[in-house]
């Protein structure tokens, strides 16, 4: 910031900003600022004192004589304003210090003429701006220090907005392993998919389903779901889909699946607490029925004949809890138009009303027999449920959703 030519004429005081340096700043007008000065020689603190006060800059001014002290006083300032001689730190290790201790404010530093030089390095190591003593006036000093506080709050904004994109883009890579397309060839079932993160920031949890046709009259089905939010619930989730569609595909034995699928999850998560829990359905097209387990995981829920009912298994413990059969239960259809619905715990989790109480299972059922429903063609229904669910939640949902919804018959 440095460049004399540039000075507004006042006898023994300029500022020269910056290459870049814009003609005024955007923050809110009125807005105060905390600004932070580290400078040990009293003359020059007393300068800027003077300075900023004769402009009403609306800047309120701490000043420290020492790194150590600063390190006291630095917390809640939008701005540092350094020098690089001080007692107990010099030139660019005082900077490199001051970044560290306040990395949520801006960083100006302070130079002589003979080493005008550090300022440009100074910048490069993540100062904001420079100044040269004795080529300051008040009007550029707020300038320059207003300029500071909205570049720095700039590049937060923009590091943010790449993390929020690297995180979109991995969850989007994430996504694609967790929810497949159904490995399915029959026309005689139809299959409907839904899934929607949780309100955490957009990212995507453990939720996770899929579908395995492995024989022309039999179908998998599974939706599971790994405790937490972030990337390594959703790896672990993949781990999991992947793992499951494996056993499926090598034709393990019913019983042996899920115990199996548990050992891949005792063996992979990252914590000795992360557990998962895991509905499966196994559907014997040629005769009409189905072996529904379950893993601490609600049960499915049944449409047919004008009726809607959870299917009548419950329990299971958590897949890593303790090693432990899963509860299975056979279903048979006295009809060839149902609809089954497989969904995680993120659907039923939302508050009805003001109070405590939950949707639970009892409260979707309701859901799925209320006539208003009756209309909404089956590719839509499992979008319909979860808005209806927010509007009794006052707001989003706060967990993921998955959903299959299994169709024979086209039947509600």
């Amino acid at each position: 910031m440095a460049q004399p030519q540039r000075g507004t004429g006042v006898p023994g005081s300029s500022v020269v900003p910056q290459a870049g340096f814009a003609r005024h700043a955007n923050l809110p007008p009125g807005e105060r600022l905390r600004v932070l000065l580290v400078e040990d020689d009293e003359g020059d603190a007393f300068l800027v004192g003077e300075l900023l006060a004769e402009t009403n800059s609306m800047i309120d001014l701490l000043v420290a004589t020492s790194l150590s002290e600063a390190r006291r006083r630095v917390v809640g300032v939008d701005c540092v304003l350094l020098d690089l001689g001080l007692p107990d730190a010099q030139g660019l290790d005082g900077l490199r210090r001051v970044l560290e201790m306040a990395s949520g404010a801006a960083v100006c530093v302070l130079t002589g003429r003979s080493d005008e030089h550090l300022g440009i390095v100074a910048v490069a190591e993540g100062a904001q701006d420079y100044l040269v003593k004795g080529q300051v006036d008040g009007v550029l000093l707020t300038r320059a220090l207003r300029y500071a506080v909205e570049r720095k709050r700039a590049d937060e904004n923009g590091r943010r907005l790449r993390e929020v994109e690297l995180r979109q883009a991995e969850s989007a890579r994430l996504e694609r392993g967790l929810l497949p397309q159904p490995l399915m060839t029959t026309d005689q079932v139809s299959v409907h998919t839904f899934y929607r993160p949780g309100r955490h920031a957009a990212l995507i949890g453990g939720d996770f389903y899929d579908v395995v046709q492995t024989r022309p009259d039999r179908i998998d089905l599974i939706v599971g779901d790994v405790c937490g939010h972030g990337v390594d619930e959703a790896a672990l989730g993949v781990e999991l889909r992947v793992a499951w569609r494996a056993l499926i595909l090598a034709g393990v034995p019913d019983d042996e699946v899920l115990p199996a699928l548990e050992q891949v999850l005792m063996s992979e998560r990252r914590l000795q607490e992360i557990f998962a829990t895991v509905a499966t359905t196994r559907l014997d097209l040629a005769a009409n029925r189905a072996t529904v387990r379950l893993a601490g995981h609600p049960p499915p829920l049944l449409l047919s004949g004008g009726k809607v009912a959870p299917v009548p298994a419950r329990g299971g413990l958590l897949l890593g809890v303790r090693p432990r059969r899963p509860v299975a239960f056979d279903l048979e259809f006295d009809t060839d138009d149902w609809s089954l619905l497989m969904y995680t715990d993120g659907l039923i989790e939302g508050r009805v009303g003001a109070g405590d109480d939950r949707l639970d299972v009892p409260g979707l059922t309701g859901l799925l027999a209320d006539p208003a429903n009756r209309s909404v063609p089956l590719a839509e229904l499992p979008a319909w449920l979860v808005g209806r669910a927010e509007q009794l939640n006052g707001g989003p949902l706060a967990d993921d959703v998955a959903m299959l919804l299994l169709s024979r018959g086209g039947g509600r």
